[in-house]
């Protein structure tokens, strides 16, 4: 099978495991990303998370990952809902309504792998599901997949940027796609106007300490810090505003994937059932839901913080 052969069965089968698009990179060593990444952490804007400071050599590098990798596949999975969420009493980002995407991905993934090898031939890879230091942003504007746009989130111009990545690693030849070379972001700034919490800077740059998904999911301290009371807008897990401002979400199509079906209990719970339920219902209901990451009680110090 010649590496053109090679390269359309990977996109074909992309498809056919239930992902949006498909961009190949060849595997090299991010050195812009690199010193990007490092200015970022030395200036503290991850926070407490502490793990984006670990195996930074990994994140950089995908032959330290795979050694021998030749090219790196981005995979974008769609997850705009159907319906938009009608109370504004309380809101959860529309990442989390369904099933955890973690899990539907990487059964996908797996599959995308198995189906590659029976076709191929046998060939190391890894797949990468937000789980592991690759900088996936990075790897799709290199496969040609759109642009960094000022709030930090891949921008793909025909279908805006509620996508899910995923990034497998091969030591596979395939035939890279032209990068992505232009910003369309342009002199827009309705995500930096409109971020509640000033998180996202005039430089293209995006303070994770600062963002209420931050506060709301990865901070695991008891306490939100006052100097942010006030200014979540009803934010009770993650937050959409700089995505939903955003002239080229007006794209966005609704996603086609069952496992990213709103849960019902998710959209119709009122604030008091919230305060109301019990950690056993809870756990019931929100079984392999992102809300789960938060565990019952950051989901109880974030209902507080936002009365």
């Amino acid at each position: 099978m010649s590496i053109q052969q090679q390269t359309d069965l990977v996109k074909t089968l992309a498809r056919a495991a239930g992902f949006d698009q498909c961009g190949i990179a060849k595997a090299v060593r991010l050195d812009d990303d690199a010193r990007r990444l490092e200015r970022w952490l030395g200036q503290g804007m991850h926070g407490t998370m502490g793990y984006m400071e670990n195996h930074f050599d990994l994140r950089v590098d995908p032959t330290r990952l795979v050694p021998g990798a030749r090219s790196v596949i981005t995979l974008l999975k769609n997850y705009y809902p159907e319906s938009q969420a009608t109370s504004t009493e309380l809101k959860i980002s529309k990442y989390a309504w369904g099933q955890d995407y973690h899990t539907v991905i990487r059964g996908q993934l797996n599959g995308l792998v198995a189906e590659l090898q029976a076709r191929i031939g046998q060939f190391d890879g890894r797949g990468f599901v937000d789980s592991a230091p690759v900088l996936e942003r990075a790897w799709a504007q290199r496969s040609g997949l759109g642009w960094i746009g000022k709030n930090g989130n891949l921008i793909n111009k025909g279908s805006g940027s509620f996508f899910f990545i995923a990034t497998l690693i091969v030591d596979i030849e395939l035939e890279a796609d032209d990068p992505f070379a232009r910003d369309f972001c342009g002199s827009c700034t309705r995500c930096i106007d409109a971020c509640p919490t000033d998180a996202i800077l005039p430089d293209k740059t995006v303070n994770g300490s600062q963002c209420i998904s931050y506060f709301t999911i990865e901070l695991k301290e008891e306490i939100i810090p006052e100097t942010m009371k006030g200014r979540f807008q009803n934010w009770m897990f993650g937050c959409d505003v700089c995505q939903d401002v955003c002239p080229w979400n007006r794209f966005s199509k609704p996603h086609s994937e069952p496992a990213f079906a709103p849960l019902p209990e998710l959209l119709d719970l009122s604030r008091n059932q919230w305060e109301e339920l019990s950690e056993e219902a809870f756990r019931r209901i929100f079984k392999g839901s992102p809300l789960s990451r938060a565990k019952y009680k950051g989901i109880r110090r974030n209902l507080k913080f936002v009365e």
